[in-house]
């Protein structure tokens, strides 16, 4: 039988009409695709460009990048269920370019060879200075901290560490404490001196000289901004903090940078001579925040040391009391070549 371009036409046509759900549902289908796809798309061109990281609700959007790109392997199946291929094409091939750019987080880093000594640096936030304080002080004594970086402490919070007997086991101390979350401080096993590397920020964010051994380690509490309560301080707050100095001490930043590894900005700044400890092992992918609520958990929480020194171990831990989990790193240090 002949079939005829008006017949082919027609065929087509009526094929189209039977695609299971029909038009109107079609139209939603291909709205949460062309949403899928303009996310996927400017997430992948904020890989490269910095000023791309938008504000408040932007910023935070980009935290969930993990979860979109599983998101985008469903949403793709489901189209495809109901037959709009263009845009399961569509969105399975952006949410499989969003899932490459995680890869590389479950995978270890090359470390350099390092012959200096050994430091364990954990950061704890303690939630508008509610977090247990007691439970801070046991987890400095169980994992043998030597070099804590506090945030959100308050004057009371000070107080109740130091009635729980931080001061015995961190005797060296940097605190700024302040109302709210502005507070943060630097406690320390080893000498330390107060100095001052993070830019005007924010909240708080105190640096020491922490002499370990035979060399010096320059250590920053880092808090920033909340993206969503201000996206522009945020950016500010984390372009405040110091380059790494490779022609002396090596530095830590450690704290709550409200930043994951999707931002931009949090990966300009690992450009200026850091590296991030979880990251370099392959666990850059374990969840911080929140600890006990029902969002999406999200790595916000980071110690980040100068690229010389070498990660050893990186744990997350929960904090009772805390909307954080803690964070250690233990790390070996540079010969005493890099002494300060």
């Amino acid at each position: 039988m002949t079939v005829l371009p008006g017949d082919f036409d027609e065929t087509t046509r009526t094929r189209r009409q039977r695609r299971p759900g029909g038009k109107p549902f079609g139209v939603v289908l291909v709205a949460l695709a062309t949403l899928y796809a303009a996310f996927a798309l400017w997430r992948l061109v904020a890989s490269g460009l910095y000023d791309l990281d938008g504000n408040g609700l932007t910023v935070a959007a980009l935290a969930l990048t993990p979860y979109l790109a599983a998101t985008g392997v469903v949403l793709s199946l489901f189209v495809a269920l109901f037959r709009r291929w263009g845009s399961a094409v569509v969105v399975f091939a952006l949410s499989a370019a969003l899932g490459l750019t995680l890869v590389p987080r479950y995978f270890a880093d090359g470390q350099p060879g390092t012959g200096g000594p050994v430091l364990r640096v954990m950061a704890v936030n303690l939630y508008y200075g509610e977090a247990d304080a007691a439970a801070v002080v046991s987890l400095v004594r169980q994992r043998a901290v030597d070099v804590l970086a506090v945030t959100e402490l308050t004057p009371a919070a000070a107080k109740r560490l130091e009635q729980a007997g931080l001061g015995e086991v961190l005797p060296h101390q940097h605190f700024q404490p302040a109302a709210a979350a502005a507070g943060s401080g630097v406690a320390s096993r080893y000498p330390l001196v107060a100095i001052d590397l993070a830019g005007p920020s924010s909240f708080r964010q105190p640096s020491a000289a922490v002499h370990v051994e035979d060399q010096v380690v320059e250590v920053v509490a880092v808090h920033a901004m909340p993206p969503v309560d201000d996206s522009r301080a945020w950016a500010a707050d984390l372009r405040s903090l110091p380059r790494a100095n490779k022609e002396g001490a090596v530095r830590v930043l450690a704290g709550d940078f409200n930043a994951t590894l999707d931002h931009a900005e949090f990966r300009r700044l690992l450009t200026r001579g850091y590296v991030d400890a979880a990251d370099q092992l392959g666990l850059g992918m374990m969840a911080t925040w929140p600890r006990e609520r029902s969002l999406p958990p999200v790595t916000i929480d980071h110690v980040l040391i100068d690229s010389r020194a070498a990660v050893r171990n990186f744990q997350v831990v929960d904090l009772p009391g805390s909307d954080h989990r803690a964070i250690l790193a233990t790390v070996r240090l540079p010969g005493s070549a890099w002494s300060g």
